[in-house]
């Protein structure tokens, strides 16, 4: 388990943490709780707004990504 998430959060050489990564997925835990906490206390969730947050944190996700595939930007 601790393997995955290693390789989640870090750069090409599996050592070197992101921190647009762990950004990413600080952002999709915290609103995946959020709509579980609000499932669980019988509220309202609005799909559209749950949809947006996390399209956009997905979005910025990509991005980093994308941009960590240009030549230089980690170490080998």
């Amino acid at each position: 388990m601790n393997e995955i998430f290693n390789h989640i959060l870090t750069g090409k050489d599996n050592q070197t943490h992101d921190i647009a990564r762990w950004a990413w997925f600080g952002g999709f835990i915290v609103i995946a709780a959020a709509a579980f906490y609000l499932i669980f206390v019988g509220k309202e969730i609005s799909l559209t707004e749950l949809a947006a947050s996390l399209g956009i944190v997905s979005g910025s996700g990509a991005a980093s990504v994308a941009a960590k595939q240009m030549s230089g930007a980690e170490p080998q």
